[in-house]
C-alpha cells in the first residue's frame, strides 16, 4: 500500500509539472504573437504616419497666356520650379482654361512641394534631392516659406505617378461601391439560402452534396473566385472589365459560403422549444422561421454578415483576376466605370520603384485596418447588444 501511495504520488507530481509546462508554453506563445504584433503596428505607423502630413511651399503664380497654353512650369520662377509639384503645376493648366479671367494677374499660395523636396524635409534617407536644391530648400524652411500640413488629398486624390499628388480617394470610392454591390447579392442570397437548408430542405442525399460543396467553398483559395468572376461574369455576361460591378458580384460568390455558414450556425443555436411551441398555437413552417427563428437567431447573421463582407474588403487576388489593378486617377462615377479598391491600391504602390510611395503603402494599410477594425468591432458589439441567452 505504501508503494501505491508513492507511486500515485509521483504520477500526481508528474502531471502537475506537465500542467505547469502547458502552461509556460500557452504564455511563451501568447508573448511571441503579442511581440509580433507589436513589431507589425510599430514598422506600419512608423512608416505611415509621415504619409499623413505633406510639405507645403510658398511660390508666387503667375497666369500668364502661356500657362494657359500648357508651358505650366512659367507658373512659377527657376529656383521654384524645382521645388513645387510637378503634377499641381499641370493641373493648373486646366483650371486657368477653366478661368481665363485669371490670365495677367499673379497669386501667393501655399503649394505642394516635389515628392524628393517633401523626402528631405521629412528627413528620409534616399530622397534624391540633388545638393544644390537642398540648399535651397534649407533657405526657404529657413525663411519660413516652407511648412507642415495635413494631407488632405491623400484622402481626396486619386492614383498618380507621383507620390506628392497620389491619394486612397478613388479607391475608397471604388471599395464602398464594390462592399454595396457585395452585400446587396451577398447577405440576402445567403440568408436565404441557409434559412432553406436549416429549415425546410429534406435530409437526403442532395441536401448534404449541397451542404459538403459550401463547406468545401469556404475553404479553397480566393484567387479561384476570381478566375470563376472572370470566366462567369466578364466573358459570359459581358460585365465591364476592371468594374465595380464586376468586382461586387466576384466578392459575392467569394462571400456566400461564409454567410450560409455562419447563418445556419445562428439558426442552430435557436432553442427547438420554441419552433415547438410555434408549431403547437397552429403557426406554420414559414410563419415559424419568419416570426421565432429568425429574431432571435439575428444577432449571429449580423455577426458573420459583417466579418464576411469585413473579409471580401481585404481581398485583392480574386480583384486581380477581374482587372481591378489598373491605374485610376478619378474616382468612378457608376458601377460600370473602371474602378480599383483600398488593397489593390496599396499592392499597386508597393510595387512602384520610387521611395516616396513606401510611406503611401503604409498609410494605405493604416486606413484599411482601420476600416476592418471598426467592421470587426461593429461585430462584436452587435453580438453583446443582441445575444440572447437560453
Amino acid at each position: 500500500m505504501k508503494v501505491d501511495s508513492l507511486k500515485t504520488r509521483k504520477k500526481q507530481r508528474g502531471r502537475l509539472r506537465a500542467e505547469k509546462r502547458f502552461r509556460a508554453y500557452g504564455i511563451l506563445a501568447l508573448g511571441f504573437a503579442a511581440l509580433f504584433i507589436l513589431f507589425f503596428f510599430i514598422d506600419i505607423f512608423g512608416k505611415g504616419l509621415p504619409a499623413f502630413r505633406t510639405v507645403q511651399v510658398q511660390a508666387t503664380i503667375e497666369y500668364s497666356q502661356a500657362v494657359a497654353d500648357g508651358s505650366y512650369r512659367k507658373a512659377v520662377s527657376k529656383e521654384m520650379r524645382h521645388m513645387v509639384s510637378r503634377g499641381w503645376l499641370r493641373d493648373l493648366v486646366a483650371e486657368l482654361r477653366k478661368h481665363p479671367e485669371k490670365i495677367g494677374s499673379s497669386e501667393t499660395l501655399w503649394v505642394p512641394a516635389e515628392f524628393r523636396v517633401n523626402q528631405y524635409i521629412k528627413g528620409k534617407k534616399g530622397h534624391g534631392l540633388k545638393a544644390k536644391y537642398q540648399k535651397v530648400a534649407d533657405r526657404l524652411q529657413s525663411e519660413g516659406k516652407i511648412r507642415m500640413a495635413f494631407n488632405w488629398q491623400f484622402f481626396l486624390h486619386g492614383d498618380s505617378k507621383l507620390p506628392e499628388m497620389a491619394g486612397i480617394g478613388a479607391a475608397l470610392v471604388g471599395s464602398v461601391m464594390v462592399m454595396l454591390i457585395t452585400m446587396v447579392l451577398a447577405v440576402p442570397l445567403g440568408v436565404l439560402t441557409a434559412v432553406y437548408l436549416e429549415e425546410f430542405a429534406p435530409d437526403n442525399g442532395l441536401t448534404r452534396l449541397i451542404e459538403i460543396n459550401i463547406n468545401n467553398l469556404a475553404a479553397i483559395p480566393s484567387i479561384l473566385y476570381g478566375l470563376l468572376g472572370l470566366a462567369i461574369f466578364i466573358n459570359i455576361f459581358g460585365v465591364p472589365r476592371s468594374s465595380a460591378l464586376a468586382g461586387g458580384m466576384t466578392l459575392s460568390l467569394m462571400t456566400l459560403p461564409t454567410i450560409i455558414i455562419s447563418t445556419r450556425a445562428a439558426l442552430r443555436s435557436v432553442p427547438n422549444s420554441i419552433r415547438e411551441a410555434a408549431f403547437g398555437v397552429g403557426a406554420s413552417r414559414l410563419q415559424t422561421v419568419w416570426h421565432h427563428v429568425l429574431p432571435p437567431a439575428m444577432p449571429g447573421i449580423l455577426t458573420g454578415s459583417i466579418i464576411g463582407l469585413a473579409q471580401a474588403l481585404g481581398e485583392t487576388a480574386p480583384l486581380l483576376i477581374v482587372g481591378m489593378m489598373a491605374f485610376i486617377p478619378e474616382s468612378p462615377t457608376t458601377i460600370t466605370s473602371a474602378a480599383t479598391v483600398l488593397p489593390a491600391q496599396v499592392y499597386t504602390w508597393s510595387a512602384d520603384s520610387i521611395r516616396a510611395f513606401g510611406e503611401l503603402t503604409a498609410a494605405g494599410v493604416i486606413v484599411l485596418l482601420s476600416v476592418m477594425l471598426m467592421l470587426n468591432g461593429l461585430a462584436i458589439w452587435l453580438r453583446h447588444r443582441l445575444d440572447k441567452t437560453w
